[in-house]
């Protein structure tokens, strides 16, 4: 019988293979770097090619690295950085564009025109900023992938053609990673909830918005539940089930084992992404939080989730490595952080790719407000951290009032959630413990959890819960005095970085 669950995380720098044996521990990983291409400012793009190449590579060495082969893997489960938009060649595979990444802001103007067009509501459909959230929980932004593909369609020279022709193919990464891996196009309701494009009561592409973007139906994957066989994957992975798809935070909501309503996880990563679990209706937000998808098993009814979601946190510890040099690798700079006592007076706000939740800011630029000739660089890699827990906070607030659900604790995840400062910090902040599982993969480990339940190798959520184990907990120690203030001038500073473009 086979032992193993194999996941596929393919994140925004990187793309990890994992095994997991029946206990939800892993045994092997392997990961591989891709290249970050930034051809103007705000444009940022991947090369589709080079992700499944190094998709191939992790899992053909993870394989060797444990000793196992693909008869050992009872499934594989794909996780992915969502809202990547990748359009290609249905007879070629061969990609017409470049991946666009969800940090791109080049549609900033296709979002605005839409934007101010709508002056009158209707029926179906707000105005503004907000024309789209009654049908997709979510406002006009550079983030998703519709307005992706629209550019693309409008760019690529024969693109709009060739795609009306029914040539070309749309994906998100997972789609990709699915298409190549076994031929089938297909996506679940979590990653195509994050399109713009799918309504959240039918879990269907909307015809009036695909008409709106000009979007042919045809060129969109199907919609299928998360768990599920899609198909059966070719070498390196011959005969193995592909059976779970998850988008990136939603994996970690389910690998977290949030499957109660009012339950929630933060994942520290390139961005930061905290998911409530609002149970099976969705919860519309009154302040700037996204609704989306939880997951949704099978044949089971859908899951709702609120999410805040903050673009910059881990990447802007690696802005301070490859930008500006001081710091040679990311785990250095909780070192460096910690030869000062504090952050010196100074607010790091990154709005890099304008602030995501729970403003919406395009306009919004990155800000280094409070420096005196008393800062150093200590001081900068502490306000750098202290940015990461400054933006949850301020999407547990609006989580707090849109659910009326006080948080008691919070389970976190990703790759910052092993810097102790941060942990720290992050908990005297919010003034509730900060719990870290034992396995803190969570990310991959949802794709496999939805992966193995699908071919039965899980039973069901009571045998995951019992998966998970504690590592460690943070708890504040932070007077509510020191905790207001320092809170306070973080909202002065992030009004800085309003209006700059």
């Amino acid at each position: 019988m086979p032992q193993y669950i194999a996941s596929i995380d393919q994140g925004t720098t990187s793309t990890r293979f994992i095994l997991f044996d029946h206990s939800g521990s892993i045994v092997a990983v392997e990961q591989r770097e891709h290249t970050q291409i930034y051809p103007k400012p705000g444009w940022v793009e991947h090369d589709p090619l080079e992700i499944w190449r190094r998709a191939q590579e992790v899992i053909s060495d993870g394989l060797a690295k444990a000793g196992v082969s693909a008869a050992d893997i009872a499934a594989l489960g794909i996780t992915n950085q969502r809202e990547t938009t990748i359009v290609w060649d249905k007879a070629s595979g061969q990609p017409v564009y470049n991946a666009i990444v969800w940090q791109d802001t080049r549609t900033d103007e296709i979002c605005n025109a839409l934007a101010r067009a709508s002056t009158t509501p209707t029926a179906t459909l707000s105005t503004g900023q907000n024309l789209l959230r009654p049908k997709t929980g979510l406002p006009l932004a550079t983030y998703f992938s519709g307005p992706k593909i629209k550019w693309i369609l409008d760019n690529v020279p024969g693109a709009r053609a060739r795609a009306e022709n029914g040539e070309l193919l749309f994906g998100n990464i997972d789609t990709w990673l699915i298409w190549n891996l076994t031929g089938a196009h297909v996506t679940d309701v979590t990653n195509a909830g994050r399109t713009l494009l799918m309504n959240l009561e039918s879990l269907d592409w909307d015809e009036e918005i695909l008409a709106l973007l000009g979007i042919p139906r045809a060129m969109l994957p199907a919609i299928r539940s998360s768990s599920e066989v899609y198909g059966t994957a070719r070498a390196p992975l011959g005969g193995v089930p592909v059976s779970g798809d998850l988008g990136d935070q939603h994996a970690a909501l389910f690998g977290q084992t949030c499957f109660q309503t009012g339950e929630a996880k933060n994942t520290y990563g390139t961005g930061c992404f905290m998911l409530l679990n609002t149970g099976e209706k969705p919860v519309e937000s009154k302040n700037g939080l996204l609704t989306t998808m939880g997951y949704k098993i099978g044949d089971q009814p859908a899951v709702y989730a609120l999410e805040g979601s903050i673009a910059i946190t881990g990447a802007l510890v690696q802005w301070l490595r490859d930008n500006l040099g001081i710091i040679e690798k990311s785990a250095d700079v909780e070192t460096l952080s910690q030869t000062v006592e504090d952050n010196g007076g100074i607010y790091f706000v990154p709005a890099f790719s304008g602030l995501f939740a729970p403003y919406w800011r395009s306009d919004a630029r990155g800000v280094i407000v409070g420096m005196t000739r008393f800062v150093n660089k200590g001081h900068i890699a502490r306000a750098a951290l202290e940015a990461t827990a400054y933006q949850t906070r301020e999407v547990l607030d609006a989580m707090e009032k849109d659910s009326g659900v006080k948080l008691t604790s919070l389970k976190v995840d990703g790759g910052m959630v092993f810097n102790e400062t941060l942990m720290q910090f992050q908990s005297d902040l919010l003034g509730v413990p900060v719990i870290r599982p034992r396995v803190a993969e969570t990310t991959a480990l949802g794709a496999a959890y939805a992966a193995g339940l699908a071919v039965g190798f899980w039973k069901d959520f009571d045998e995951l819960r019992a998966n998970w184990g504690l590592d460690k907990a943070w708890s504040p120690q932070m007077g509510g005095e020191e905790r207001a203030k320092l809170y306070a001038g973080w909202k002065k500073a992030v009004t800085r970085t309003f209006d700059w473009v």
